[in-house]
Parts: structure tokens; C-alpha cells; sequence
């Protein structure tokens, strides 16, 4: 009898792939040759067929956020925007699952976008379900040695110090943290006093130097356009590259 090398391993392997080829047309399902080779090409349909699902589940979490952010007066831009203000890391997938099934939840999560946005104060949760710490059994003898509390004047007198400082909101505080921007000669416009971003992007502002965008800059470099001569038509008065362009237009 002749021997056969690899007998047990070459029919679980044709098993396997007839095995996975089951349901397709033709000799596709009992043809191991044309059976291998189709659960190869669907493997890579597979592949690209998921990575396609991601993209349109992206697109449709996307289009879920845009649509109750518009009920609420920002776009989706603006919403992802005042999300990093204020440090609520929350993917696409979850503020999907908020806008379509917690209408209340999303709402106060563009809440708190709005007021980074606006420069105000970010609420954070309070441990609302925290047990107070037990207090000892107070004795006769403790009673006796236990001091007296203080008056309340002075607690109220450090709250009236506390309101003469001037406080930032949490945005504004990174804000003026950058290298380039002093707010020591700034003023304040928001509620109580506060700083708000837009103080500080007004306090940075105050110099001569005109507000344009990288590629602004490179263009009036090249086209030798002074940028105090140019005014600009962009998102807050910036100067853009078409803004360049025209002013080099008109002055040639």
C-alpha cells in the first residue's frame, strides 16, 4: 500500500474551506480548487465591505449629532469645538446614541459646549450621593474641652475678598496661557466680572500686527503684499489668501 504524506491534515484543510465555500453557486461549494479560491476573494470583499461600514456609520453618527445640535442653535462644528473647551471627551458614537434616545442628557451636554463657547464658567457634576463622614460621640468631657465655633462674620468677610478677584473661565485661563498673548492690561466682560475668551482674543489682538490665516502669510510673502494695507473679509476680520491675491490685483 502506498503511502500517503499528509493524509489527516490535507482533509481537514479541504474540509475547512469547503466548509466556509457552503452556499455558493455552482462547483464554487464542492470544487476545492474553485471553492479556495472564491473564500479568498470573499475574505477580501469582507475586509473592504467593513472598512466601507465604518465609514458610513461615522456618517450617519455625524448627521444624528448635526440634527439635535441644530435644535439647540449650534452646528456640528461648533458643538465638537465647545466640547474640547470644555474637556468633555465624548466620541461621535455616544453623543449619537444621547441625541437619538437621551434628548436630555444631549441637551445639557450642548449646555455645557455653549458655555465654553461663551467664556463662562463649566459646571461640573457634584457627587450628589457622597455620605457625609460619620461624626465621633460627643461626651460631657468633650463637650468641655471642644472649642467654641467661630462666627460666621469672618467666613462672609473672605467671600466679599473672594468677589473682588478677578476669575477666568477655564478657556480663557488656556487661552491667555499661550506665548504670545498678555491679557495683564485686559478687561473683563463677562457675567460677575469673568474673562472671557473672546477678552483675550481681543487683548491679543490689540497690537499692530494684522490677523491673517498661515497661508495669507505665505501668499504676501510671495506676491510682496503688506498686510496692514490688506483688509480682510474672513471668519472675524481675518485676511485670507483671496484677500491677498486682490490686494495684489489692484495694487498692480
Amino acid at each position: 500500500m502506498a503511502r500517503t504524506a499528509r493524509s489527516l491534515h490535507a482533509r481537514k484543510k479541504r474540509r475547512k474551506i469547503l466548509k466556509q465555500a457552503k452556499g455558493y453557486r455552482g462547483t464554487k461549494n464542492s470544487s476545492y480548487k474553485r471553492a479556495k479560491e472564491q473564500v479568498w476573494k470573499s475574505g477580501v470583499y469582507a475586509y473592504e465591505g467593513r472598512k466601507q461600514r465604518k465609514r458610513d456609520f461615522r456618517s450617519l453618527w455625524i448627521q444624528r449629532i448635526n440634527a439635535g445640535a441644530r435644535e439647540h442653535g449650534l452646528s456640528y462644528s461648533q458643538l465638537i469645538h465647545g466640547l474640547r473647551l470644555a474637556e468633555i471627551d465624548l466620541d461621535r458614537k455616544v453623543l449619537a446614541d444621547l441625541a437619538a434616545t437621551e434628548p436630555d442628557a444631549f441637551a445639557a451636554v450642548v449646555a455645557q459646549a455653549q458655555n465654553a463657547l461663551n467664556g463662562d464658567p463649566v459646571q461640573r457634576r457634584i457627587e450628589a450621593d457622597r455620605k457625609p463622614e460619620p461624626q465621633a460621640r460627643q461626651t460631657p468631657e468633650t463637650r468641655e474641652t471642644e472649642p467654641a465655633p467661630e462666627s460666621a462674620e469672618e467666613p462672609e468677610a473672605s467671600a466679599d475678598e473672594s468677589a473682588t478677584e478677578v476669575e477666568a473661565a477655564d478657556a480663557a485661563e488656556r487661552k491667555a496661557g499661550e506665548p504670545d498673548v498678555d491679557f495683564e492690561s485686559g478687561e473683563s466682560t463677562g457675567a460677575q466680572g469673568r474673562i472671557t475668551v473672546s477678552d483675550v482674543e481681543e487683548a491679543a489682538g490689540d497690537d499692530d500686527s494684522a490677523d491673517a490665516t498661515d497661508a495669507a502669510e505665505r501668499k504676501a510673502e510671495e506676491l510682496g503684499v503688506d498686510l496692514s494695507t490688506v483688509e480682510g473679509t474672513g471668519a472675524n476680520g481675518r485676511i485670507t489668501v483671496g484677500d491677498v491675491e486682490k490686494a495684489a490685483n489692484s495694487g498692480s
